[in-house]
């Protein structure tokens, strides 16, 4: 395993691949059978703006005290921010998060222009429920995704790509500055969302009352209320923070010999 290997396997993946770095398909960033991710993109395109998608790179840092996530041109026709998580969460949980996200930073931007993955589920519109791991050949252009730094990030917004293969070692040291998210600051990063979110006006033509069933499983509710585009976007953000708080508490823990 090479540096740049080594510094995507830190940062994003979910579990030990036996591919290359140019070659790990999506589904390397997506633990299949716990349906569990640590990498978190969100991808600005038509146009890729780094105008307004550096609002997302500096807003994370100085109000929620995340640490800086990577930003890389998508090869194709957009510009990317990297999230990196040193546990992961469900699938759902992230792409919420990158939803309360989008909806503070992002607030007049068009949500079209907007692409947030992992999605929320799989669909005839977006198959691939997350994205291509950087680097990787874009096939049909012969141009390259890439990691770069937040300095030259301007320059590739009319052209999000590069057309020669980047330097992994390059690549490596992009990444080897760039820390992960832990638990409990991703918990507190939840914590200052909900204000921000809380009075936000979510108009619904049909809106459905928050009740569960009976015989209902509470991580099941909790669940459907997440994924429900009808609940307004604070309460969603409050039933991912019960769901991570209970995969927090149920995981399994590590023995110390």
């Amino acid at each position: 395993m090479n540096r740049l290997q080594s510094e995507l396997h830190r940062l994003y993946l979910s579990k030990p691949q036996a591919h290359g770095a140019n070659t790990t398909p999506p589904s390397a960033l997506i633990d299949a059978q716990r349906d569990t991710v640590r990498a978190l993109v969100m991808e600005l395109t038509r146009p890729p703006s780094w105008k307004l998608l550096s609002k997302v790179w500096h807003g994370v840092q100085a109000e929620l005290e995340l640490p800086a996530p990577a930003i890389a041109v998508s090869g194709t026709d957009g510009l990317q921010l990297w999230f990196s998580l040193a546990e992961p969460i469900s699938a759902p949980q992230a792409h919420a998060f990158l939803e309360s996200l989008r909806v503070r930073f992002l607030p007049d931007t068009d949500a079209r222009r907007v692409r947030l993955m992992p999605a929320a589920d799989a669909s005839a519109l977006q198959p691939q429920r997350h994205a291509r791991l950087v680097p990787a050949l874009q096939e049909p252009t012969g141009n390259w995704s890439a990691f770069v730094a937040a300095d030259l990030a301007p320059v590739f917004e009319e052209t999000p790509w590069l057309d020669i293969p980047p330097s992994e070692e390059g690549q490596a040291t992009l990444l080897r500055g760039l820390d992960t998210t832990k638990p409990a600051v991703f918990e507190e990063a939840l914590k200052r969302l909900v204000p921000i979110t809380a009075n936000i006006d979510v108009r619904v033509t049909h809106p459905q009352p928050v009740t569960a069933a009976a015989d209902e499983d509470p991580k099941r509710f909790l669940l459907r209320i997440m994924n429900d585009d009808s609940v307004a976007l604070a309460l969603r953000i409050e039933a991912a923070k019960a769901l991570l708080q209970h995969s927090n508490e149920h995981r399994p823990r590590q023995q110390v010999d």
